[in-house]
């Protein structure tokens, strides 16, 4: 079913590259016109195919949420799909299957995509993972200086939320990290840094751990 859906998606994503392409060639008057009507034509719905109608995930296919997310990590993590520096590990197949969408997809097509997803009203995610939260808490303690103490996030080092974000692909992220899976190209940075963050848990019922506490930290934030 998801090689259906991806399918449909790459069908989708050459048409908006195209017209992409075409807004980046025209003036820079008629580029805009251009590049609205791409955003307001298509609306970059591909996203949607596998990451919900609202992008709030699927887990049945894998697909974490995405509404929410900053733009700015979003533009990033698209333009490592399309460089090859995310996705390309065999181990990694929900990478693998989210890089040929980064590599159909220019700087005007990535801002646009990030824009749309902007749109998006974020939900809550299910909880999926359980652990200690008390020892999550405690080996959170690096994590926030980065992530912020409640995990809100810090533009200024690139660091995203994670409070609010799909659980489960917290966990499948870490363990990327921590294999090396995610992280091993010299040219990200951010993810070098994260990886070496990642190999400091011991196991995973560490990661579980962590990520159970984030789920503690969601609820604060929601006041619950």
């Amino acid at each position: 079913m998801k090689r259906t859906l991806l399918r449909m998606f790459a069908s989708c994503l050459v048409t908006c590259a195209i017209a992409a392409d075409a807004a980046a060639d025209a003036s820079p008057d008629s580029a805009t016109d251009a590049a609205a009507a791409v955003t307001a034509g298509a609306d970059y719905a591909f996203c949607t195919v596998c990451h919900g109608a609202h992008g709030n995930g699927n887990p049945a296919i894998n697909a974490p949420k995405i509404a929410g997310m900053e733009p700015w990590y979003l533009k990033r993590q698209l333009e490592q799909f399309r460089a090859g520096l995310r996705g390309t590990k065999p181990t990694d197949l929900p990478g693998m299957e989210m890089q040929p969408v980064g590599v159909q997809l220019n700087d005007l097509a990535i801002d646009a995509v990030a824009a749309y997803v902007g749109t998006f009203k974020p939900q809550a995610p299910t909880v999926t993972v359980h652990g200690d939260a008390k020892r999550g808490r405690a080996l959170y303690a690096s994590c926030g200086g980065c992530h912020g103490e409640r995990g809100e996030g810090n533009g200024t080092v690139k660091a995203p939320a994670l409070a609010g974000q799909t659980d489960w692909y917290l966990v499948t992220q870490l363990e990327h990290f921590r294999a090396g899976e995610r992280g091993f190209a010299p040219q990200d940075e951010q993810g070098s840094q994260m990886r070496a963050a990642a190999a400091v848990l011991p196991d995973s019922q560490a990661i579980n751990d962590v990520v159970a506490y984030i789920n503690a930290l969601t609820s604060r934030r929601r006041g619950t």
